[in-house]
């Protein structure tokens, strides 16, 4: 968003211009400058007034020679044509350091006298906390790099691209994680929403906040030079139809705002009037779910949403689940032979398998604090000075991890055998 004001556009802005045609219309203006004011036909020079009426008018004007009291044909006065055309939107603009006079700025809690402006700005993500080497399955990787390029480049060619790039497939395969990756591999910096965010007390509210995210990133790839997108996990789980599940309004301002984005990816609006010179950088956008089938058909055609089934093979599972072993020294065979141990399972079992063999190191460092009854001193009321004991991870080992596994299974079936809620109402079957 330009931070540059209108006053600041010419030395010597004139702020008004008089056609020899009052009933013309505007010409379009250019980014940052008013578009000239209509004058009346009426003479230039003040119709006398008579008695108090002129003594008030004289009263109350700022000065003989100020036009900012000038009206438009419209009736309004330059101040309110300036706030409401101006193309600077930054309310947190003034209160920064180099804007005003350092009094009124201070060094007290650093230059910016809003001290979260800094985080409340940061809508991005980053993944410095993605350390290490990580598997990236090849297919995975071409989708998503091949619908990022396809959208930054769409003006060279002379194809319908969809805009949207929906990545669906079966629970805990890592769709959101393999995504990630690439971001970080490709130097991307994406603003990214949840399901959690597509509702609201208030109607409208998702909707113009998809298009506020999609903004952002616009801007990132204008004012900062990185590649963005727009990224929204589990979209079905937020908007998809399930069973007898009721349809609100903002479910369909959700559905509607992406099918116009995808329609429109260059002129998105959040609430102001349209400029001819307001125009978005095209922003790619990726979805993730289980079940694209719950949603709005016309939002998954295939002009405007391409889909990717993501269901890794045998050989990219035992690459993804090597690359979150190798830390703990466990060999590329070993890694096979757990794969093959529990075939058909998610991803993110495996993961889970490490975290169930830290369940005994964990209660034996309990042991060491002072047992379960000193946890809530230890943990939450520490003098200060005081440590905990360090806490020694176990050392992974296959039989362990296999021994994990099979407790993790056994409550997987336990759960879809014994459906305690038909236990529970028996009696009403009866």
């Amino acid at each position: 968003m330009a931070t540059t004001s209108i006053a600041a556009s010419s030395p010597h802005p004139r702020l008004f211009r008089c056609r020899r045609n009052p009933n013309s219309a505007f010409r379009t203006s250019s980014r940052g400058r008013l578009p000239p004011i209509r004058c009346s036909s009426a003479p230039s020079s003040p119709q006398p007034a008579t008695g108090g009426e002129a003594e008030e008018s004289e009263r109350r004007r700022l000065s003989k020679q100020s036009s900012w009291e000038a009206k438009d044909a419209d009736g309004d006065d330059y101040l309110y044509r300036l706030g409401k055309e101006a193309d600077n939107m930054n309310i947190a603009v003034g209160a920064r350091a180099g804007i005003v006079d350092g009094l009124f700025v201070g060094n007290f809690l650093g230059k910016d006298s809003d001290i979260v402006f800094d985080y409340r700005q940061k809508a991005t993500r980053t993944f410095e906390y993605l350390q290490g080497d990580y598997y990236i399955a090849p297919l995975f990787f071409d989708k998503v790099a091949c619908h990022i390029v396809k959208n930054f480049v769409a003006h060279q060619f002379n194809i319908k691209i969809p805009l949207i790039l929906g990545i669906w497939g079966g629970k805990g395969q890592g769709k959101t994680f393999q995504t990630e990756l690439i971001f970080r591999a490709m130097g991307v910096e994406p603003v990214i929403m949840s399901a959690g965010e597509l509702e609201s007390e208030k109607a409208g509210e998702p909707g113009r906040l998809i298009r506020d995210r999609y903004r952002t990133a616009s801007q990132v790839i204008q004012n900062q030079g990185k590649l963005s997108c727009l990224m929204i996990n589990d979209l079905d789980a937020g908007v998809g139809r399930f069973g007898n599940t009721q349809m609100t309004v903002n479910n369909q301002i959700v559905a509607g705002t992406l099918m116009n984005l995808a329609d429109n990816p260059t002129r998105v609006s959040i609430g102001q009037k349209w400029r001819e010179s307001d125009i978005t950088n095209r922003v790619p956008v990726i979805v993730t779910g289980n079940d694209f089938s719950t949603l709005y058909a016309p939002l998954i055609r295939d002009g405007r949403m391409e889909k990717f089934y993501w269901q890794p093979d045998r050989e990219d599972i035992i690459n993804i689940v090597h690359g979150m072993y190798t830390k703990d020294g466990i060999s590329f065979e070993e890694v096979s032979r757990i794969v093959d141990t529990f075939p058909n399972q998610a991803l993110d079992f495996y993961g889970a398998l490490r975290s169930r063999t830290y369940d005994q190191a964990i209660l034996e460092w309990v042991d060491k604090i002072g047992g379960h009854e000193m946890l809530g001193e230890k943990l939450l009321k520490q003098k200060k000075g005081e440590k905990l004991p360090t806490f020694i991870p176990p050392k992974q080992t296959i039989e362990a991890l296999i021994e994990s596994g099979h407790s993790l299974v056994r409550e997987q079936e336990l759960i879809m055998n014994s459906k305690l809620s038909k236990e529970y109402m028996k009696n009403l079957e009866d």
